[in-house]
This record gives structure tokens, sequence and C-alpha cells, in this order.
């Protein structure tokens, strides 16, 4: 039996042409099988959502934490501080704080959205058009927070030579290990030397280090890191979906 015409179907919808018009590669020829991804398709987005989000928050929190008195790593210009309603000396991290925050609901987004659909029998329900007013604003919201991130990046005021401060020379111990095991030295016995030295008060290492091993404060390798970025984001058919959005707004 022939394939029935467009002109046969009781509402001529040509599902082949939109999906030329809107840049998708295929469709889903099962219209059960598209319907059954309302829900699903949404929470996989939040999860990406909620993935940047997670990285930003905890960012976020290590600025809070650093920029405190009792580390003082950094700090940021008084316009994007807030001063506090009682402590005349304190600079309080407020953009940081709402980025925490805004980041910590944006990872909840993945659960309101399973939470909403995890009942629902097969088929279209009125209970979906919820998830619109919880997954849209989030789009926003993490592009704010994105933009404030780097805006605060931008200004962050690094203290020079923290490590000088004697308080911080342990952090070196495990460099004198390693560097008494190249000359040598079987680690068991300079584990238990710098160990001894430390307790004994004699302790006092080298701190200019040497790394050159690919990922360590001394090769970075951010240059390899950008070319992966770019490598995932170019693998994305923005260019081709766009041209075609384009070219169904102009028709």
């Amino acid at each position: 039996m022939a394939p029935p015409r467009v002109t046969d179907l009781p509402f001529p919808l040509d599902r082949e042409l939109t999906t030329a018009l809107l840049g998708f590669d295929s469709l889903n020829y099962n219209v059960v099988y598209a319907q059954m991804g309302r829900g699903k398709t949404e929470k996989i987005v939040a999860f990406a959502l909620a993935g940047i989000a997670a990285t930003i928050a905890k960012m976020a929190m290590d600025a809070c934490l650093f920029m405190n008195q009792n580390f003082g790593f950094i700090s940021f210009p008084d316009e994007l501080t807030t001063g506090s309603s009682i402590m005349p000396h304190k600079k309080n991290p407020d953009v940081w704080e709402l980025i925490r925050s805004h980041g910590n609901k944006l990872q909840a987004l993945p659960n309101e959205i399973a939470m909403m659909i995890t009942n629902l029998p097969s088929g279209y329900h009125r209970d979906l058009q919820l998830l619109k007013e919880n997954l849209f604003p989030a789009f926003q919201t993490l592009k704010d927070c994105i933009r404030m991130s780097r805006l605060m990046l931008e200004n962050v005021r690094i203290k020079e030579n923290i490590l000088d401060d004697d308080k911080y020379q342990y952090l070196f111990s495990v460099e004198v290990v390693n560097n008494l095991v190249l000359q040598g030295t079987p680690f068991r016995e300079a584990y238990k030397k710098v160990g001894m030295d430390i307790e004994n008060g004699t302790f006092s290492p080298d701190k200019e280090v040497k790394h050159t091993h690919a990922g360590s404060i001394g090769n970075l390798g951010t240059q390899q890191i950008a070319a992966q970025m770019d490598a995932v984001i170019k693998s994305f058919p923005f260019e081709s979906v766009d041209k075609a959005l384009e070219k169904l707004l102009n028709s």
C-alpha cells in the first residue's frame, strides 16, 4: 500500500519540510516517540545547565573563602563589593554570594523537572506546560551568572608573595621529600626525615618550585584546553541552525 499523501492526512502538516526549515538533520518519525520525549528532553537540558552552574557555584565559594580575612589571597575593587551593615572594615563578596546561590538553585532544576514528570502516564498532559516556568528562566539566570563571574575575574586582585608567610612553608614539605628521593634517598627515609624536621622546628624548604609536567603549575596546558573546548563547540551545528532560522524568518 502506498503511503498517504500529505493532502490525505487529517491535517496537512509536512513534517519533513518543517524539519528542513528548522535546520534539523532528521525528525522523530514515530509521533508517539516524539510525544514521549516531552519532559525527558527538558531534564537532559536541565542537567547540562546544572553542571555548568555547579562549577560556577564552586568557584564563587572559593572566591568568598579566599577573600575573607582568614586567607586574604584575593581582593576586589570597592565597586564590586559591599560594606557591612555594622563592621566598617569589611568588604562583603555579595556578587559571588549571589552567584553561588543562583548556581545552587540551578542544580535543583533537574530534580524539579523529574518530580513534575515522574508519575505521568503516556500522552500529553497540562502538567508539561509548567516545565517552561522552571526551564526557560534558567537560561537567562545562568547567562547572568557567567557574565558576572567574568566581570569579577577580570577585576580580581591577587595578593603577591603570600607564600613568604612562614605559616605556608609546610605546603612545600612534599617538594622537599621529592627532592630527596631524586637525590637517591628512599622515599620512606625521606618522608621520615622531613617529618622529623617539621616536628623539631628545623624545617626550612626551598620555595622555588620547578614543575614542568603537563597540567602542573609550570605547564598549565591552557592552549590545549582551549583547543579541546573549541573542538567541542564546533561539533554543534550552530551555523546550520542559525542559517535555517534566518532563512525561515526572512521567507
